[in-house]
């Protein structure tokens, strides 16, 4: 036995260039396929480095936050946005010398200076950073470590909080490093898409891999054939064959080994669909490394015994290149039967539940991508026999078809079988995006953005009113600042509270956005009504806001500080704000209050943007952020995209990029292997006085023709296998057009590596192919 094995590494490994250019394009097939397999089995180990960082970065402080020390400091936060890009900021202002600095970070930065991450640095440092750099007045005094980051481009700063106070501060910490447990999908549907994409990624990868397995498989056929014709028997062949399978197999996971190490040592360079690792996060688990080792040259081994049914059953037509018996279809179709039983019967999965099965759902997915991966042999088989005359390009091709047809099938198999499943993928995406994302009743007719700060002052929001305006490209400004007062005294009998109201105070122009003025000028009051029953009834309102009523500014814990509502005050309706919440309330000019005496109020904006002015956005973040670093500025959307979706969705199409990646990758080797085999026929033909665009146009014909059966069988099999996913979650198809984009990609990327094999073809025409070894 062991010496069968050896014969067929001998047969790998010897043979001149023909078998070892075989055995290099096989061992660089199957490390292709490997090299993916590894990046998939790094995903865990890529997420849990991502979440520690995440948590050992929190702040450390009690509910109350943590006691003054030398170990303590103040923090707030100072996020903002830059092109869509979230930077996350943090001031921090300690307050002894022992105050810890944040993870990746040497030392707090002190006055004046600030910490960024290197993706940061780099952007600040380009032209593009400009507007950036202007809203991040700090000098620069150190890089953030890779203990202190998500990812490699995740941008982040820490600067000293030169303005932080007790009152200005988000809280006090002492620490960083707070375990608050890992965020995962709450949705059955958001599980049941993970599962699906696995299947629907993966598979592909391991069709790649059994069709670099068969690299050269007429020729080992033959020669295998051969041996059977001089005596060996069934069992003698099948050893030959396993171990110059073998051979090819463990070369391509030692390649593919290389690939990842290569691959990996770049992870941090590259992103795709803002999907990025640091390289010493891309480590495979030890066991899934481990089933990669075992799996690949197991696959590699069942499907070259199971193409031995030729050189077992009819060992004189293979090797005189007859052509080989008519497949049969029905266990293909069980296949497919089989796998549409088990989705059928997986049950529905509502998008409220948390938790799904994943086991029937992955098994039947899996059983009908490949019962459609194992039909397109019978398919291009059955359409070809059939087919007749024509030009000389598409004769040579068809007849070329009819003789080995498996070959062509292998060729394609891959792509059909990810576009089938990128089609169900996209089928579930276009049914249910609309579940993850609600309309935000915001009015991005009246504002643009949205900011909000704890007021300084009693002139903040003039201040903040003025540095916006004067922004380029801001059109309009509201601010206000908001407090809550109370009814004086204790809960009267009967109520388990007193009654309070909101108190705005703000100038006219500002008002007229909360509520229906009639007329205003400096030193009025209004009485403003909720609209609409959306806010308290008029009787609970007038508890608190009616002409001459009193009302305490202060809360139960402070000493009473009361003030009377003005007997001229008017009753006004309140409108919405561009938020979408309902005004109502005391609403009161600057010179009918001292804002001063208000109890911890809050300042708020709104701004209108001119859409022709470029960098309106960011202009006005800027003018914010002179205003105050810790001033949060929200740009108002009519919807609103569900995070964990859009992040499952995210790493979804950065997987499926990387596995059409791989189908280019098999595609084109698959391709120059062909050619490479048929390279004494193509110069056999150019000899007999053969045009070359003649041979070019009947090898475009033989990519074509299985290329149009497999996207037609894709489209058949995506269809109906998303169409039963859909079922599982309650949803009707919604676009039976889904599959357009998927087929587009496809053909345009089978179209592309053909091209690419016009070169290697011309060569292959030359004389020197009619020389024999």
């Amino acid at each position: 036995m062991i010496r069968d094995l050896l014969l067929g590494a001998r047969f790998a490994v010897t043979g001149g260039r023909p078998g070892w250019t075989r055995t290099l394009l096989t061992a660089l097939g199957v490390g292709s396929g490997v090299a993916l397999l590894l990046i998939a089995a790094s995903v865990p180990s890529v997420l849990e480095g991502r979440d520690t960082r995440h948590q050992n970065r929190d702040l450390t402080s009690g509910e109350s936050g943590a006691p003054r020390s030398d170990r303590s400091f103040l923090h707030a936060a100072a996020d903002t946005l830059f092109h869509e890009r979230p930077v996350r900021g943090l001031l921090l202002r300690p307050d002894g010398a022992r105050a810890p600095a944040p993870p990746g970070v040497a030392a707090p930065p002190g006055p004046g200076e600030m910490v960024v991450s290197p993706a940061l640095g780099r952007l600040l440092a380009s032209p593009e950073g400009t507007l950036l750099k202007e809203r991040l007045p700090y000098e620069e005094a150190g890089r953030i470590g890779d203990a202190g980051l998500v990812g490699p481009t995740e941008l982040v700063y820490y600067a000293y909080g030169t303005g932080l106070t007790d009152a200005t501060a988000d809280g006090r910490g002492d620490g960083f490093g707070h375990n608050v447990g890992v965020d995962r999908p709450s949705s059955a549907f958001l599980l049941l898409l993970v599962v699906v994409a696995c299947v629907v990624l993966l598979l592909p990868v391991l069709v790649f891999v059994a069709t670099a397995a068969r690299f050269g498989g007429e020729q080992r056929d033959r020669r295998l054939a051969t041996l059977r014709l001089v005596g060996a028997d069934i069992a003698m062949t099948r050893r030959i064959a396993a171990g110059e399978t073998l051979a090819g197999a463990v070369l391509g996971l030692l390649t593919g080994a290389g690939l990842f190490a290569l691959a990996r040592r770049f992870a941090g360079r590259v992103t795709v669909w803002d999907v990025n690792a640091f390289p010493a996060d891309v480590t495979p688990a030890p066991a899934l490394a481990a089933l990669v080792a075992v799996v690949v040259p197991v696959c590699a081994v069942l499907v070259t015994l199971v193409a031995l049914r030729g050189v077992a059953i009819e060992p004189l037509g293979v090797a005189r290149g007859a052509t080989p018996r008519p497949r049969r279809v029905w266990w293909r179709l069980l296949l497919v039967a089989a796998g549409l039983a088990v989705l059928w019967a997986a049950g529905p999965v509502p998008l409220v539940e948390t938790a799904v099965d994943a086991v029937p759902v992955a098994a039947g997915a899996l059983l009908a991508l490949t019962g459609v991966t194992t039909l397109l042999p019978w398919l291009i088989e059955r359409v070809v026999r059939s087919l007749r005359g024509g030009p000389v390009p598409w004769q040579l091709a068809v007849r070329r078809l009819q003789l080995s047809s498996g070959t062509a099938a292998r060729t394609v198999s891959g792509i059909v079988v990810a576009a089938a499943g990128a089609i169900a993928l996209q089928m579930l995406f276009t049914a249910v995006q609309s579940d993850f994302m609600r309309p935000t009743n915001l009015d991005t007719a009246r504002a643009q953005l949205s900011l909000r700060d704890r007021a300084t002052g009693a002139g903040a929001a003039r201040e903040l009113a003025g540095e916006l305006a004067a922004a380029r490209g801001v059109t309009g400004v509201a601010a206000v600042l908001e407090a809550s007062v109370r009814r004086p005294g204790p809960p009267r009998a009967g109520e388990d509270f007193v009654p309070s109201t909101a108190l705005t105070v703000a100038d006219c122009p500002s008002l007229r956005e909360l509520a229906r003025l009639p007329s205003c000028r400096d030193g009025d009051v209004f009485i403003a009504r909720a609209r609409g029953g959306d806010g308290p009834d008029d009787a609970y309102l007038a508890e608190t806001a009616r002409p001459g009523a009193r009302v305490d500014l202060h809360d139960e814990r402070a000493a009473p500080l009361l003030w009377r509502v003005p007997a001229t005050a008017r009753t006004v309706e309140g409108r919405t704000d561009p938020m979408g919440w309902s005004s109502f309330g005391i609403l009161a000019t600057p010179a009918a209050i001292d804002a001063g005496t208000l109890d911890d109020p809050a300042l708020t904006a709104w701004v209108r943007l001119d859409p022709a002015v470029p960098e309106a956005e960011e202009h006005a973040r800027n003018a914010a952020a002179r205003f105050s670093p810790t001033v949060r500025v929200d740009a108002l959307r009519d919807m609103k995209r569900d995070r964990r979706f859009t992040s499952v969705g995210r790493g979804v199409f950065a997987a499926a990029t990387l596995t059409m990646a791989l189908v280019a990758v098999s595609l084109l080797v698959s391709t120059v292997e062909q050619l490479r085999t048929r390279r004494r026929p193509l110069s056999v033909l150019v000899a007999f006085g053969t045009r070359r665009s003649t041979l070019a146009w009947s090898v475009l014909w033989q990519t074509a023709v299985p290329v149009a059966l497999g996207m037609a069988l894709a489209v058949v099999g995506g269809l109906g296998l998303g169409t039963l996913l859909l079922r599982l979650i309650g949803k009707g198809v919604s676009d039976w057009w889904a599959f357009l984009p998927v087929v587009g990609v496809a053909t345009g990327l089978v179209l592309a590596v053909t091209l690419l094999s016009l070169p290697p073809l011309w060569r292959l025409m030359r004389p020197d192919g009619l020389r024999t070894e």
